[in-house]
């Protein structure tokens, strides 16, 4: 906020007003994090995270032989749907401000737009780091029940470092989502993107491996949700970094670096 000093010298006052503060980041995150909630849309969105780590848990102790009924059946389970709500939350998160024609106020009120874009980056992320955790704890509580239920032994099979690996996949497809978002900038053609991204470009990179041998050896360097995989594994290989640095770098880095200028440069309407 702006602050009015008044200087007395010789007799004589003078106002000057002093420059004013920007908008705190944690502010703006807060503000870009709580607008997530607030429509009924984004309110029920969010709500589907939990209910479908509850639905996943449920089909699990209901439909799974009591051999599997292990901690790590449960997580991967939860995480089919994780890795397709995630990406939605990204989304319209960002194309809301087009979709819904508030751009034009928020840009107004904060015109460092590159802000706006961080503190929904980093909002976006907070939620899925969050909604990891929730639904790593239902799975745990699910794995606790169903084995009580069925008189099996408990089974933790599933390490830190492998949650850790888990959490980083989801947020990795959090920001293709995100990506998407700022590139597109259009709630339903950036949805419509996603799938294409993630149901119809494996299948044509799976194919392209299964009958073209040159690109057997290519695809996990060009293929990110092939090197994204991995990370459900458990630990990765020096070579398996590497992959999904450089498909990375290919299919989110770059493409973001171009969404995110053209948001910054774009006419606001």
């Amino acid at each position: 906020m702006s602050t009015m000093t008044i200087e007395r010298e010789a007799g004589n006052v003078t106002a000057t007003k002093a420059e004013p503060q920007p908008i705190p980041m944690s502010r703006l995150v807060s503000v870009e994090f709580r607008k997530m909630f607030d429509t009924r849309s984004g309110f029920w969105l969010m709500t589907s995270i939990g209910i479908a780590a509850l639905l996943a848990t449920g089909a699990v102790i209901l439909f799974a032989p009591d051999s599997e009924l292990t901690f790590e059946t449960f997580a991967t389970a939860i995480g089919f749907p994780m890795a397709v709500i995630l990406p939605m939350v990204a989304i319209l998160s960002v194309t809301g401000e087009w979709s819904q024609r508030t751009g034009l106020t928020t840009f107004t009120l904060v015109p460092q737009r590159g802000r706006i874009i961080s503190a929904k980056a980093i909002g976006s992320v907070i939620v899925a780091v969050a909604s990891m955790l929730l639904a790593f704890t239902i799975g745990a509580l699910g794995n606790v029940v169903g084995t009580a239920i069925t008189g099996t032994e408990t089974v933790w099979n599933i390490s830190l470092e492998e949650l850790s690996l888990i959490v980083l996949a989801n947020v990795l497809g959090l920001l293709i989502g995100f990506m998407l978002g700022v590139l597109i900038r259009n709630s339903p053609g950036a949805i419509v993107a996603y799938f294409v991204y993630s149901l119809l470009l494996p299948t044509v990179f799976g194919m392209l491996a299964a009958y073209q041998e040159w690109f057997r050896d290519l695809q996990g360097w060009v293929d990110f949700n092939y090197a994204q995989s991995a990370l459900f594994n458990g630990s990765l290989t020096g070579e398996q970094w590497s992959h999904l640095g450089v498909s990375g770098l290919l299919w989110l880095i770059i493409p973001m670096t171009v969404g995110v200028w053209l948001v910054l440069r774009s006419e606001v309407k």
